[in-house]
């Protein structure tokens, strides 16, 4: 995370609270007690290295060590990534073990989606200067991209030793603790963090869901509700909270949810299906189907959907129907992964 020339609170590598929210919502919409892998990066086109003979960067030769550093952090704040690249790699050859230059190096490769370089980059900022704290913490976030939680937990941590007053370092760790399975430390970092801002964004969402991975729903549902009474409406929390509710059997208050939020996210066969189920388990099998049978449709290769509706046409004595749809659902089943158990996490 680039610190600006002015104030000490980083500022380069707060696009990823975008990636925050994305990776929840494929978290819920993967129902298990992980959170998703990072879909924070997406590869772009490769680097051209046709900009090394436009004039700037000749000029750039010729500029001083501090000229540079402010050029490079300019490129990376609008966007002008290919150059920021070959800028930093200019600036790292020339000054090898300025370890702001890596640093801003591995951001701009960060933003570009290269993900192994800055890596490279931003550890070795760490080795020429182990107690910054913008380094340590952009290099957590690079390994939380990657998805090794491990190493984003010790990263973070030596992160908050330097500076703990950062809430969103601390709902970071938290999440490095929650994919490594260690949920009473992950909710021990969301509290901390809600303590130093009650208002952070999806503050009690993240802590809603560590107590939904230990089962804990009535106090996840509970952090859902004050998310929404914070931040307003919000599809994934929405989602996350109806979930909870069927999991509790407060089915009636799930449809309310649920149906909402099909009205906010109608592409996302999880919202249908959970509806679907909340519907039939309050014994609506008749509205139960037509959600149902939306998120059969939205996603074609997920089983469960069809053995859902599969009981609820039994129920509505649609018999050859409802063996049609056990019969697609046991085909589907077939063709999935043998892992699949904790990979989806339905109970059908």
């Amino acid at each position: 995370m680039i610190k600006d020339a002015v104030t000490r609170r980083p500022a380069g590598l707060r696009l990823f609270q975008c990636f925050l929210r994305r990776d929840a919502a494929a978290a819920v919409k993967r129902r298990s007690s992980r959170y998703a892998p990072a879909l924070f990066v997406a590869l772009l086109v490769a680097i051209s290295f046709t900009t090394l003979g436009r004039p700037e960067f000749a000029q750039a030769q010729n500029q001083t060590q501090a000229q540079n550093r402010e050029q490079l952090l300019r490129e990376i704040n609008a966007g002008q990534l290919q150059d920021a690249v070959l800028l930093g790699q200019r600036s790292v050859s020339r000054w090898p073990r300025d370890a702001q230059f890596r640093h801003y190096l591995g951001v701009a490769y960060f933003k570009s989606g290269d993900l192994k370089q800055a890596q490279e980059q931003i550890g070795r900022a760490r080795e020429l200067n182990p107690k910054d704290y913008s380094t340590r913490y952009d290099l957590g976030l690079v390994y939380l991209s990657q998805t090794d939680y491990a190493a984003a937990a010790d990263e973070l941590n030596a992160a908050i030793k330097i500076d703990s007053s950062d809430a969103l370092a601390h709902v970071l760790l938290g999440r490095a603790y929650l994919n490594s399975n260690r949920s009473l430390q992950a909710i021990d970092e969301f509290k901390t963090a809600l303590k130093i801002d009650p208002a952070i964004k999806l503050g009690h969402y993240h802590l809603g869901f560590a107590y939904f991975s230990l089962g804990r729903n009535d106090e996840a549902i509970s952090e859902y509700m004050e998310e929404l009474r914070r931040s307003g409406e919000n599809a994934v929390v929405l989602y996350a909270l109806g979930h909870s509710l069927v999991g509790s059997g407060k089915y009636e208050a799930a449809v309310t949810y649920l149906q909402h939020d099909t009205e906010l996210d109608a592409d996302n066969p999880d919202v249908w299906y959970d509806l679907g189920k909340a519907l039939a388990l309050a014994g609506q099998s008749a509205k139960a189907e037509p959600a149902l049978r939306k998120a059969a449709e939205l996603s074609p290769k997920d089983p469960s959907p069809h053995y859902q509706l599969s009981r609820v046409l039994e129920k509505l004595g649609k018999t050859d129907e409802a063996r049609s749809e056990l019969e697609v659902f046991s085909d589907l089943k077939k063709a999935q992964p043998a892992s699949a158990g904790m990979a989806t996490g339905r109970d059908h």
